[in-house]
C-alpha cells in the first residue's frame, strides 16, 4: 500500500505542476500496480488494497488503471506541441 501512495504522490506532484498528461499516466500506473500487487501478494500482506474478494479487486484496479493509461496516452494534447 505504501508503494502504490508514493507513486500516486508522484502523480498528484506532475499533475500540480502543469503536467497532467503525464501525472494522468503515472495515477494509471499506480492502479496497475495495486492490481499486481493484490494478484501477486496474500491478502494480510496488501492491506487497504484488499477491498472485495481478490478477484474482483484485480479485475477493477486493471479496468481503471489500464482506462486512466489509454486515455492519458490518447488524448488530444490541445494543440500544445
Amino acid at each position: 500500500m505504501v508503494v502504490v501512495g508514493l507513486v500516486v504522490l508522484v502523480a498528484i506532484v506532475f499533475v500540480a505542476s502543469d503536467r497532467w498528461r503525464r501525472g494522468a499516466f503515472i495515477f494509471g500506473s499506480a492502479a496497475l500496480l495495486a492490481a499486481v500487487f493484490r494478484l501477486c501478494l496474500p491478502t494480510v500482506r496488501v492491506g487497504l488494497l484488499a477491498v472485495r474478494g481478490k478477484p474482483f479487486d484485480v479485475a477493477a484496479l486493471s479496468l481503471l488503471g489500464s482506462t486512466i493509461v489509454f486515455l492519458a496516452a490518447t488524448i488530444n494534447t490541445l494543440g500544445v506541441g
